[in-house]
């Protein structure tokens, strides 16, 4: 018998159950990632029990950061009430990024953060954001063009309702799309493309994933920003940061331009150069 055919674990049944528990009902999330889950964890281990247990571990590091989010329902009829009101459209979108500590830690820069990103890759026609989270609540502070096509992909369907709410509100097209972009990268070409907060949980997802994920990124500039430092501020990241940048990149001809920030740098990858 084939390696192949050793495992007895049921990966449909383990996916609904996953899917429909109480936990991660409400994420809705997509038939294909815990897929991806099981497969990798079946190169690891022939054992069901341990399949399912690296599998559950993975998943919850994955979206542990989705459990809590805002009431996505409350939010969206919020942001069509404020439809006409850009400071109040602005005062709700701060609210939100300050629910999450990735997109809380920015507030304090935000004025500056997309005017220095931007600056050095010219304010983009089409916009990718990669695993975008709840980073599309900063649409106010970017100063994008109305005509921008603004792509976020995510795991969480509630959130992408809520992200399309405002961009409708916002007279951009409704582009937030549910997609696993580890397992389905987007074809999209692209002027720039964000990845923020999101290269180390790849890596912890599937080591040594983030190399054929950004060579198939069709941007002239890939942004991937990483935290300097640990949550509690206690353990210096930077350096590993850096690391994780150069061995994903080593070998490809992109230039590679650091702009750093108080709790994170951007590594600005020119694709092109």
């Amino acid at each position: 018998m084939s390696k192949k055919n050793e495992s007895l674990l049921d990966a449909a049944t383990l996916i609904a159950e996953l899917q429909n528990s109480r936990k991660y009902r409400s994420l809705q999330l997509p038939a294909e990632t815990i897929q991806d889950l099981i497969t990798h964890a079946e190169l690891i281990t022939r054992n069901p029990r341990e399949i399912e247990r690296i599998v559950r571990e993975k998943l919850h590091h994955l979206v542990a950061g989705y459990l809590g989010d805002p009431d996505y329902d409350q939010l969206q009829s919020e942001l069509k009430q404020a439809a006409t009101d850009p400071q109040e459209i602005q005062a709700i979108c701060h609210q939100v990024l300050a629910t999450h500590a990735s997109t809380r830690e920015r507030l304090p820069i935000l004025e500056e953060f997309y005017p220095r990103l931007f600056a050095f890759t010219g304010t983009p026609h089409v916009l990718l954001d990669l695993a975008c989270a709840l980073n599309p609540f900063a649409l106010p502070w970017m100063e994008l063009s109305p005509k921008t096509q603004y792509y976020a992909y995510d795991l969480h369907q509630p959130r992408l309702d809520a992200i399309n709410t405002l961009f409708e509100i916002n007279h951009l097209p409704r582009l937030a799309i549910h997609q696993d972009i580890l397992v389905e990268p987007p074809s999209i070409e692209a002027d720039v493309a964000l990845f923020f907060k999101e290269a180390h949980r790849f890596e912890a997802r599937q080591h040594g994933c983030n190399r054929e994920f950004w060579q198939r990124i069709h941007a002239r500039y890939l942004l991937v920003s990483l935290p300097t430092q640990n949550l509690t501020g206690n353990h210096p990241k930077i350096e590993q940061h850096r690391r994780l940048v150069e061995e994903t990149t080593a070998g490809l001809n992109w230039k590679i331009t650091e702009i750093p920030f108080d709790n994170e740098i951007v590594f600005c990858i020119e694709k092109n150069a």
